[in-house]
């Protein structure tokens, strides 16, 4: 069966059709996928839009029926996507006029979270990712002014991915706030994910904001990560704090330095969003249609999301002088407090409730939502969402956010995680200050620890050049040797070790707490003639001691 009646397929057997406002015919989408080159980097995948998006041939409604119209054409995102081989099933249901990050303000219907219908999916991209989820699509299309591109991704244990504002045009997007939107992505998969976004980016000269890309910028080796301070996690649904604590973990076993900062400052940005002057960008946006439609506020029209976007009218050219104003102050503070960092990591969002909970409170219950996504488009921040496991049953995910065009260098951070590497013990010229040990860094290693073997080796100063010791395991009667732990990851690590010559090797190596990693020995054939060194206790101290030079032949 091809991907594209699997597709359709699933959605008929899904029970859930409060994910889509509008798809396509099949036997439309089965010709249009049957003429694509398999060649195209994105043949074969099938994906969604959400109904904020033009798609040429389907109306666009952003969940207002009132507001739909038939586009003249693909919103430029789209039409890169198709002419990268992927194609279009449908449109996929949203938060009314992309407001609000719960996924139940719809006339369309509250969409059902994928994993507990009982509880929210997240919005505004909720049809989107709740479509990825569920295996619907391969990936879906969304947008993100407040979050809406991530939180629905960390509630129902997916990807999502929100490009620095400008790299994905917003050419055939309805506005939510026009200079703070992006077209966002979701998917299972982070490399699919960051392809599609990929594909999307470039300069549209309809879209006077967008901006190129800049040169790719790589993570470091030791990369600087800050995490919020205790305070800022207050207030998290139960059992979360502790999953971002492991979340933490995880990302410091890949090789990051973990530090604590006051976020304060990045908060009080994310307050401007709604609590703002900046509110009346969405007024400028469809406000008019809202006051034309007045009569169907409470029917087709949410009175929450018209009592938000009406209520920008009220703010004056003053109030948002004086927010651009204290914006600014705060995103110098910002920049002060994550100098030297490479990224903030953070959990996506604070709580998960359910249907009732945000029925009962629906302002309440969705401010609680925004606390870490809401300022990154204020500050010119690109943010990636990754999931970190579950709790309760639930999926929990952490962000990563970072400054403007660090887009793949957050994704790289990611994978590390999810790919925390191979330990790798040396005790030689790959020691940290040795002429080897940039072929370490150069693959991707991160330095773990000082450590040293179990009492079971032996050290042999090899006629090498450069000069290097051979390590031999000899059992009883052995030594400890100092070495260091390195930490590479896999695909660094495969590369590390092809390029190892004769007679060094990399065995399994016993540490001095019992613990087994990957490490450097030698054959025995090259111990014939080569010192042994075992009673110096390691490399170090031979090149220190009177005979610190291998004996040539």
């Amino acid at each position: 069966m091809n991907r594209v009646d699997a597709a359709f397929d699933r959605i008929a057997t899904a029970d859930r059709p409060e994910i889509w406002i509008s798809l396509r015919d099949r036997a439309s989408v089965l010709a249009e996928a049957s003429a694509v080159d398999p060649s195209l980097p994105l043949a074969g995948l099938v994906f969604a839009v959400k109904d904020n998006i033009d798609v040429y041939g389907l109306p666009t409604t952003a969940a207002a029926p009132s507001y739909a119209y038939r586009p003249a054409a693909d919103a430029t995102a789209v039409a890169r996507l198709r002419a990268a081989g992927a194609v279009v099933i449908g449109k996929t249901n949203l938060d009314q006029f992309a407001t609000g990050l719960v996924g139940t303000r719809s006339p369309y219907g509250a969409v059902r979270n994928a994993w507990d219908p009982a509880r929210i999916s997240g919005g505004s991209s909720s049809g989107s990712a709740v479509a990825v989820a569920l295996g619907q699509v391969d990936f879906a299309l969304g947008t993100d002014t407040a979050g809406s591109g991530r939180v629905p991704a960390a509630l129902n244990g997916i990807v999502g991915v929100k490009p620095t504002k400008g790299l994905v045009p917003v050419t055939g997007v309805v506005p939510a706030c026009y200079t703070l939107d992006c077209v966002t992505v979701f998917a299972r998969d982070l490399a699919l994910a960051r392809t599609v976004a990929e594909i999307m980016e470039g300069v549209d000269p309809s879209d006077p904001l967008s901006r190129a890309a800049s040169p790719p910028l790589a993570a470091p080796a030791r990369p600087r990560l800050a995490t919020p301070t205790a305070e800022h996690l207050e207030g998290m649904a139960p059992g979360w704090r502790e999953a971002f604590a492991a979340a933490v973990r995880q990302f410091a076993l890949s090789g990051a330095e973990i530090v604590e900062v006051d976020v304060t400052p990045l908060l009080e940005a994310a307050s401007l969003l709604y609590g703002g002057a900046f509110v009346a960008e969405r007024y400028a946006g469809v406000g008019a249609h809202l006051e034309k439609h007045a009569d169907l506020i409470g029917s087709g029209l949410d009175p929450t999301v018209a009592g938000i976007i009406l209520g920008g009218k009220e703010r004056t050219a003053a109030d948002w002088a004086t927010d651009t104003a204290r914006l600014a102050a705060l995103a110098a503070a910002g920049r002060e407090v994550l100098d030297g960092c490479d990224a903030l990591l953070t959990p996506t969002t604070t709580w998960h409730p359910t249907l009732a909970e945000v029925a009962a409170d629906p302002v309440g219950a969705n401010a609680r939502m925004g606390r870490f996504t809401n300022f990154a488009n204020l500050l010119d921040y690109a943010s990636l969402a990754v999931p970190a496991g579950f709790v309760d049953g639930l999926p929990f995910g952490v962000m990563l956010t970072g400054a403007a065009c660090t887009d793949r260098a957050l994704a790289e951070l990611a994978r590390r995680a999810a790919n925390p590497g191979i330990d790798l013990f040396v005790v030689g010229a790959h020691l940290t200050g040795q002429p080897l040990n940039v072929q370490l860094t150069t693959a991707g290693g991160t330095f773990v620890a000082a450590t040293a073997t179990a009492p079971a080796y032996a050290l042999h100063a090899l006629d090498t050049d450069p000069p290097k010791p051979g390590l031999v395991r000899v059992g009883d009667g052995g030594c400890s040797i100092e070495g260091e732990l390195w930490r590479l990851p896999a695909d660094g690590f495969g590369t590390f070790v092809a390029a190892i010559p004769a007679p060094m090797a990399i065995g399994k190596v016993m540490l001095i707490d019992d613990t087994s990693v990957s490490g450097f020995l030698v054959e025995p054939a090259a111990l014939s003639s080569a010192p042994d060194i075992s009673h110096l206790g390691g490399w170090r101290a031979y090149l220190a001691s009177p005979t610190g030079t291998p004996v040539r032949k």
